[in-house]
């Protein structure tokens, strides 16, 4: 029916295919005659054809609407689909995180290491590093994995700024790296380290792990013999420090 209506509207009727009936009366109105037009052979075809370029205009307007509806359901599908499956992954990956199964949730998450989700990317970074770590690791590969997990991390925060877990990753994976570059690129990165574990309390004031981590990084600073001062002041002109005070009173981790 719908395509019907459609296609009434494209009939040729407005070009005088047909010609209303006229009445041809006398002088003074006594009688009168109704005529009807006979279309010439001429216009019949004419009109034929137009009727056709119509009729296929409209079929393959009607086709083209309907081939539009069926791929915009078939994308919405598709990306629910999709929402699902990473819905699926990150449980099983959780599970695996909490069963003490580093290598199979490293097998598991490389698999997906061009992936656009932040979530799937950070914990793409603790398992690098936690394979890095392993005993049974070479200090080369580790070293691999340290760089590796460091570049799964930027990706991830570059995917999502308000994951506290990208930023608390980031920092994480950019100490590790600090061990391989030496002292300079050390103190230079725990500004960077500082603030993102800030960044990660801020989203999410809850997680243990910043609040301790950055608590280790105001310990570790109150910590620094003289010496290692002095040589950060001749690197630097404002060192990143900290004091036992900010260890226990500092307001992140009241």
């Amino acid at each position: 029916m719908a395509l019907t209506a459609r296609l009434w509207r494209f009939l040729p009727l407005a070009h005088g295919t047909v010609r209303k009936p006229w009445l041809l009366t006398g002088v003074a109105g006594s009688w009168g005659r109704c005529c009807t037009w006979r279309l010439r052979g001429s216009e019949v075809m004419g009109n034929l054809g137009a009727f056709k370029r119509s009729l296929l205009f409209s079929a393959l307007s009607y086709l083209g609407f309907e081939a539009y509806q069926v791929f915009s359901q078939a994308a919405v599908v598709h990306a629910i689909a999709k929402v699902f499956r990473v819905e699926e992954i990150l449980e099983q990956a959780d599970y695996l995180y909490e069963s003490g199964e580093t290598e199979k949730l490293y097998q598991l998450l490389t698999q997906y290491k061009e992936s656009e989700n932040a979530e799937l990317l950070w914990r793409l970074a603790r398992a690098s590093r936690d394979i890095a770590q392993l005993s049974g690791t070479s200090e080369e590969e580790k070293k691999l994995l340290v760089y590796e997990a460091l570049e799964y991390a930027k990706r991830a925060l570059e995917k999502n700024e308000r994951s506290f877990a990208a930023h608390k990753w980031y920092a994480i994976c950019i100490s590790d790296v600090g061990d391989y570059e030496g002292i300079k690129a050390k103190i230079a990165n725990a500004y960077i380290i500082k603030e993102h574990f800030e960044k990660a309390i801020e989203l999410n004031p809850k997680d243990a792990t910043s609040i301790h981590l950055m608590g280790i990084w105001c310990y570790t600073f109150a910590e620094m013999p003289w010496y290692q001062r002095r040589i950060a002041k001749m690197l630097f002109a404002t060192p990143p420090s900290s004091t036992y005070e900010e260890v226990v009173c500092c307001p992140l981790l009241s």
